[in-house]
């Protein structure tokens, strides 16, 4: 039976910490998209609370644009209204 041949141990430990440090960005990519995840769940539960609060503010004071600054608003005329769709 004849001998196995090798590569060079330099090469063995160069293709080795290749692997490890693609192993290991593979597994950063995948916590990034997991949190990814997670996150576009809360952007999309603050969007719905943040929409049920505007919906309650237009029951209350009707179509206006509030400031943020200081809480003051002004009534939206009829043509600044967005088309019902």
């Amino acid at each position: 039976m004849a001998k196995a041949k090798k590569i060079k141990e330099d090469q063995l430990s160069t293709i080795v910490r290749h692997q490890k440090d693609l192993n290991t960005i593979l597994t950063n990519i995948g916590v990034l998209e997991s949190q990814k995840h997670s996150m576009l769940h809360q952007l999309a539960d603050i969007n719905k609370t943040a929409e049920e609060f505007k919906n309650e503010l237009q029951k209350e004071y009707g179509a206006v644009n509030i400031s943020l600054e200081d809480g003051t608003y002004t009534p939206i005329e009829d043509s600044q209204l967005p088309e019902p769709e």
